[in-house]
């Protein structure tokens, strides 16, 4: 039997953020016969990992940051002597790439980019040097993944990042997952809405105080109108605040953190992303794959690129409380109850991982990284 390729994910814990999820699902989806395949927690102290595959070798660093983790990391690349090493944050990632000629000889280092680098540099509240540090470290990378087209060129344009450097590769989805629990899992909506959804990080760049200044004018149209926000963070007490000050602690439900908030697609009349600044959401692809009507601030190229003139899908005309609630209500006047799209951007990509699954020469999220971990080009390489 063949040597099988030593794969190290990075990530800084095993939660319901949407990098940490991609980091999941293709260390799932590589192929146990061919990888070796182990799992770096950098900032948590128990493993858990109890949704991983039993093949999944999971290494908890308990560094309480990045910066902290390095001479644990180095410990555990020299225990494990990875061949690949695939980042999925940019603070770890800036670690990796520090330490890079202290690793094994030969190591291949992939980074994976998960938001637009000048808007997060220019919005981001983040030291100044942070500039310095992606165009210094980012070229020592043998690889750095985007999300988009968009995002890729401006990487490169931001930082002056090779092109042969860049590979752009679509979110892994659980495609599967979503629709059986579509099927398959209670109502979690009362009432007779439209329910609104939206999914993420309670932190300023998410937007969430915008929608809920836009949500109360869709309320004012539509009474019985109610909104669910999955995720937590450091915005939920003044979030909160904000929907009592405005008269909306009824209509609004914060639900904290879920792994899978699967169960609220469902009945949702329609998701809305109301971030001021994104990558490409996980969040959205996975509303997409259920069929949901979208609404969406124009947060990235790769958000409008994908969305633009779809149907079933809405971009308000700026990341502001007028424009999301403008676009929340031309959606909502022409839904039809329970309503679904199929979302044909996204079926396409759909079908070719399908298809890839019959015949190698079709490349898929995990099916190109696995090509960037080869001496090889990638199989999307970017090139402007």
């Amino acid at each position: 039997m063949a040597r099988r390729t030593r794969v190290l994910f990075l990530i800084p814990r095993l939660r319901a953020g949407g990098a940490e999820q991609v980091m999941k699902l293709v260390a799932q989806g590589l192929s146990r016969e061919k990888y070796e395949i182990h799992l770096g927690l950098v900032m948590a102290r128990g493993k858990g990992g109890d949704s991983l595959p039993a093949w999944v070798s999971v290494h908890a660093l308990g560094a309480r940051r990045a910066r902290t983790a390095s001479l644990a990391l180095m410990r555990l690349v020299w225990q494990i002597r990875p061949n690949v090493i695939l980042s999925g944050a940019p603070e770890i990632s800036f670690m990796v790439l520090l330490l890079r000629p202290f690793f094994p000889a030969r190591t291949r280092i992939l980074v994976r980019q998960n938001g637009t680098v000048s808007t997060a540099l220019k919005m981001g509240g983040v030291p100044r040097y942070t500039r310095l540090l992606y165009r210094w470290l980012y070229r020592r990378a043998d690889r750095v993944i985007c999300q988009s087209r968009a995002m890729a060129e401006d990487l490169q344009r931001a930082l002056q990042i090779e092109p042969e450097k860049l590979a752009v590769l679509a979110n892994p989805v659980d495609v599967e997952g979503i629709r059986a629990a579509d099927k398959n899992l209670p109502g979690v909506w009362d009432g007779p809405g439209p329910h609104l959804l939206a999914v993420g990080r309670l932190a300023h760049e998410k937007g969430f105080d915008l929608l809920i200044e836009a949500f109360a004018q869709v309320r004012a149209r539509y009474p019985d109108a109610d909104l669910a926000i999955v995720g937590d963070g450091r915005e939920a007490p003044a979030l909160k605040e904000q929907s009592r000050k405005m008269g909306l602690e009824h209509a609004i439900r914060f639900t904290g953190q879920l792994d899978r908030p699967y169960a609220f697609l469902a009945g949702a009349t329609l998701f809305v992303l109301s971030s001021r600044y994104e990558g490409m959401p996980n969040a959205l692809l996975e509303a997409a794959a259920a069929g949901l009507p979208l609404v969406a601030t124009p947060a990235s190229g790769g958000v409008v690129d994908l969305l633009r003139g779809r149907p079933g899908a809405r971009l308000a005309a700026e990341a502001s409380a007028p424009a999301l609630s403008a676009a929340l209500l031309a959606a909502l006047d022409t839904l039809r109850s329970g309503e679904r799209f199929s979302h044909a951007f996204f079926a396409t990509a759909q079908d070719q991982i399908s298809h890839a699954a019959q015949s190698e020469d079709q490349p898929t999220p995990v099916a190109s990284i696995q090509a960037s971990m080869s001496e090889g080009n990638p199989s999307r390489a970017y090139s402007s």
